[in-house]
């Protein structure tokens, strides 16, 4: 099921597709995408390829959907063709997916992050749907546990001080308890 936020100052902002980008639409109209990259919002206005910073965690997708809508009204932006999907997170891949997002540096530091990230989605039963973005950037992954594809952060996937991640996955997923006996990995460490 495809939600979205509708705001009361004109703009809707729809469902995240599988690169973690988000429709804007004005008037029912598709206006650009928006998009979370390191503690920041970024706009793509419809037709354009390149990425406008509008607001940081404090301001939030809302800024970035409002600089679309004011850019809209003003006419520098003509509506596209809907291109959101009502399956926000494809149900399958093909093949591998590459060891980095797109949008990251392939620098040592994040290649070893991604592998440490790759190597904790494994024994916690998730599967990457896309290349590491960073842990604090929404990833595309599939629950091995149940099949379900959505947006989750690595930064909330891995556990802090030594302790293993929540059981609690996402909506709809199995209950703690199963989740601790189907993954070995709750076994090594205190629980929760």
């Amino acid at each position: 099921m495809t939600t979205t936020h509708d705001s009361p100052n004109g703009f809707r902002i729809g469902e995240a597709d599988s690169q973690c980008r988000y429709p804007v639409f004005a008037d029912d109209q598709y206006i650009g995408s928006i998009f979370r990259w390191h503690g920041g919002w970024l706009a793509i206005p419809a037709g354009a390829s390149e990425a406008i910073r509008q607001g940081d965690g404090r301001t939030g997708s809302a800024a970035a959907a409002r600089h679309l809508l004011e850019e809209f009204r003003a006419g520098r932006i003509t509506p596209q063709a809907d291109t959101s999907t009502t399956n926000p997170v494809p149900a399958t891949t093909a093949g591998s997916v590459p060891l980095l997002h797109p949008r990251m540096r392939d620098t040592d530091r994040n290649r070893d992050a991604a592998h440490k990230a790759l190597t904790g989605l494994t024994a916690y039963l998730w599967e990457p749907l896309g290349g590491y973005p960073g842990s604090d950037n929404p990833w595309a992954l599939r629950c091995k546990l149940c099949g379900w594809t959505g947006n989750r952060y690595w930064s909330h996937l891995r556990g802090r001080n030594g302790l293993p991640p929540s059981p609690y996955r996402h909506p709809g997923c199995i209950d703690a308890d199963q989740v601790r006996a189907r993954i070995p990995a709750y076994a090594k460490t205190p629980q929760d």
